[in-house]
């Protein structure tokens, strides 16, 4: 337990847009049961080039209806013009949407062209430029370096870039390794950044998934967890309690710190995210 530091620590949970009926029912009872555990938001998703902002939207708006807590869509820039993020800005304005999650995002396959805005910088001044201080931003970092970035401190450079064009604070992409969340706090704060960077907390409910996953965005599965994971083979019960056991162990690792907060990324699913917290004593905190 860790009654000092949970009275600081924030939680917020990640969600996707369903799409079917029966997605729709699941997210809906998995937010009843998270919104138990009092977070300061939820978050959710947004397709690459924009292609589920109506599906965001209307998940944004059915969540924040629905709970009561502060929803968060997520918005990203790349292959999208200036007319279509003003649009979009102006439709979460009107619903009372007051945080966002700007992003650069992915290119849809298949298409061509970065957009008017290219970086997440970019969007954050875009936003500050039309909107002020109307929206609290919430913007990536990468504790184990951007996929893509050409090295460390070019990444920290463009974090950086995204800090003073006016973010508010910060999520991380997952990760296993404690110490990569440490060392990147130490860099920006050697660098002048000192905005919340809130730790991202990938429940371990699913190797293949989790492998897939790690592989697409660059996170690190550290080789022992990763042996320990294919050793469960079908037993899905005692890879699911593995998972809870290593989760758990992060994130008491991060709040000893301690951390700002932690973001879970859910996949629209709430009992490993209840059970880790409930270890964590951040359960109904």
């Amino acid at each position: 337990m860790h009654e000092t530091e949970s009275a600081q620590t924030s939680l917020s949970f990640e969600f996707f847009p369903p799409r079917s009926p029966e997605a729709v029912a699941k997210l809906a009872s998995t937010c009843s049961e998270l919104t138990a555990l009092k977070p300061e938001f939820f978050s959710v998703t947004y397709g690459a080039g924009g292609s589920t902002r109506d599906l965001t939207l209307d998940t944004v708006l059915s969540v924040k209806t629905q709970t009561r807590v502060d929803t968060a869509p997520h918005l990203s820039c790349v292959g999208s013009s200036l007319d279509d993020i003003r649009a979009t800005l102006e439709s979460y304005s009107v619903a009372g949407i007051t945080r966002l999650v700007a992003l650069r995002g992915d290119m849809p396959s298949g298409t061509t062209g970065l957009g008017e805005l290219r970086f997440a910088s970019e969007l954050v001044a875009f936003i500050r430029r039309e909107y002020g201080a109307r929206f609290h931003l919430e913007v990536a970092a990468y504790p184990e370096v951007h996929p893509q970035a050409a090295g460390a401190q070019a990444d920290l450079d463009h974090f950086k870039e995204k800090v003073d064009a006016g973010a508010d604070s910060a999520i991380t992409q997952y990760f296993y390794n404690p110490d990569a969340y440490f060392r990147f706090v130490d860099s920006c704060s050697a660098a002048g950044i000192d905005i919340p960077i809130i730790a991202g907390i990938m429940p371990v409910t699913n190797y293949t998934n989790l492998k897939r996953f790690s592989d697409m965005c660059g996170a690190e599965i550290p080789r022992w967890m990763l042996k320990r994971l294919q050793d469960f083979g079908d037993d899905r019960e005692s890879l699911q309690a593995f998972g809870i056991d290593v989760t758990t162990a992060l994130c008491e690792r991060l709040m000893d710190a301690p951390v700002p907060g932690f973001h879970f990324y859910s996949m629209n699913q709430s009992q490993a995210c209840i059970a880790v917290c409930s270890n964590l004593g951040l359960a109904g905190k």
